[in-house]
């Protein structure tokens, strides 16, 4: 597997679509910080970048990775390899490689503005920490996606869905559903609910960091007893660590008792 990792890994990292990534992030966090010279704010702009754009990037490079290496992918499955070795392998490439990029693009400009001798070191690390998060998550979701669709077409469009689902469409519903029960307590309701969707998670770790809960108005207060605890964050970790883990373990899974 580790074999497999490595190819998969460098494979991508010379490819330019890493670069273009890599080059986005750089560029956006050299204006963000050039514009207005304050790492906090910087901040603040970068998590609504991030938790829209990485999910997205990790989607499509998941899907876009798996579909144009499936003849390599065969000729490995003709060799005595382990068949979940080959895909989980391929998986921990495309997500590294673009953490990778992810952590270069934002850290750079950071490095040179002073992040190191700023009070803001640890909001910038729980960003970047969140980012790998997503990036782990959404492209184990898309190898799943991959793994049951042999269709591209299909493929693309149900990532293209899941991404939109859980970016858009699960806040509007979260949100209609606070409204319709707002005569009950929904304490319990609110974080359960978004331990459901990692994209809502990583948002509210990141706000509550920030110290500005105080926009999200009640919900910010729910959220700032429960997620503001070092327990919170503890919890918060295991859930987006569960979200990597089942995922992962459905692509050994999968991969195994696949025909193909």
């Amino acid at each position: 597997m580790l074999k497999i990792l490595k190819y998969s890994f460098f494979d991508l990292i010379r490819s330019r679509w890493s670069y273009v990534y890599l080059l986005f992030y750089l560029l956006l966090c050299s204006v963000l910080l050039f514009l207005n010279n304050d790492l906090s704010k910087a901040v603040i702009t970068l998590m609504n970048v991030i938790i829209i754009l990485v999910p997205l990037i990790g989607t499509i490079f998941g899907v876009m990775y798996y579909y144009n290496s499936k003849e390599f992918t065969e000729l490995l499955l003709a060799q005595p390899i382990k068949r979940s070795s080959i895909f989980i392998g391929q998986y921990l490439g495309v997500a590294l490689s673009l953490s990778m990029s992810l952590t270069i693009g934002l850290g750079i400009p950071f490095a040179l503005y002073g992040l190191f001798q700023s009070n803001e070191i640890w909001d910038f690390v729980l960003l970047l920490v969140t980012g790998a998060f997503l990036t782990l998550i959404f492209t184990a979701l898309a190898f799943n996606i991959a793994l049951y669709n042999e269709n591209k077409i299909k493929g693309f469009s149900y990532s293209i869905l899941l991404w939109l689902f859980l970016a858009v469409i699960y806040d509007g519903l979260f949100l209609m559903s606070l409204i319709a029960f707002h005569s009950y307590p929904l304490d319990s309701f609110s974080i359960g609910a978004t331990m459901f969707n990692p994209i809502d998670l990583s948002r509210i770790l990141i706000l509550l960091k920030l110290d500005i809960s105080a926009l999200l108005g009640y919900t910010g207060a729910v959220f700032q007893k429960f997620f503001g605890t070092g327990f919170g964050l503890l919890i918060s970790i295991i859930a987006l660590s569960f979200w990597v883990v089942i995922p992962v373990l459905n692509i050994y899974r999968k991969s195994n008792k696949k025909d193909f």
